[in-house]
């Protein structure tokens, strides 16, 4: 289904999210603080998992130009002839 570079930048947004949310850089985001209410670390979760899902989506439902795409068509093919008009079932009288 995917190749080429699509599967390519597929496999960068896991490693982007794999390195998102591991220790490091996760816990730049453990403070006591709030956002509208809302504790830092637990906005910083939901955040940054809206970010990969935006960019999954727009990277699985965006068109992408493929190599047999962009490579110019064949000519197409000149149409099949006509077939044969079938044979008429009414007699001809006979000519004398």
């Amino acid at each position: 289904m995917h190749k080429g570079l699509g599967s390519q930048r597929l496999v960068a947004l896991f490693a982007g999210g794999w390195v998102l949310f591991n220790f490091p850089l996760l816990g730049l985001w453990d403070r006591d603080a709030t956002v509208w209410g809302i504790p830092v670390f637990p906005a910083a979760l939901f955040g940054l998992w809206l970010v990969l899902i935006l960019a999954l989506a727009w990277l699985v439902d965006r068109p992408s130009v493929r190599d047999d795409d962009a490579a110019p068509s064949p000519s197409p093919s000149p149409p099949p002839p006509p077939l044969p008009a079938p044979p008429s079932s009414s007699s001809a009288p006979p000519q004398a």
